[in-house]
C-alpha cells in the first residue's frame, strides 16, 4: 500500500491533524525570534525610537512603535453580532409569575 496513513480530499477523521487555534511549528518560531529580538534589544529600542521622533516627528515614532508590537502583541479581531439579515439583535425577555 503505496498510500497508507496519507489523507485523501475530504477525510476528515476525528482527531486527524492540529487541532483549531494551535498556531504552526514555523509561526511559533517567528513569534518567539521577535520575541528574543525585542527583549534583546529593549533598551535600544527607546534611541532607536528617540531618533526617528527627531527626524520624522513623534507620531512616526508612534507608528513604528505600534508596528513592531503589533508583532509581538498581536491585535484583538473585531467581531460584530448582528441579527437576521444584518440587522439589529432581537432580546426577548419572558417572566415567569410566582404561584
Amino acid at each position: 500500500m503505496p498510500n497508507a496513513g496519507q489523507f485523501k480530499k475530504g477525510d476528515k477523521r476525528p482527531g486527524a491533524g492540529r487541532p483549531k487555534g494551535l498556531q504552526n511549528k514555523t509561526t511559533i518560531a517567528a513569534k518567539e525570534a521577535i520575541a528574543r529580538f525585542v527583549d534583546g534589544n529593549a533598551d535600544r529600542l527607546q534611541g532607536w525610537l528617540d531618533e526617528i521622533a527627531a527626524d520624522q516627528g513623534p507620531a512616526a515614532a508612534f507608528r513604528c512603535f505600534s508596528d513592531l508590537l503589533e508583532y509581538h502583541v498581536p491585535k484583538l479581531a473585531r467581531t460584530e453580532v448582528t441579527g437576521a439579515d444584518g440587522g439589529p439583535q432581537e432580546l426577548k425577555i419572558t417572566w415567569q409569575s410566582e404561584k
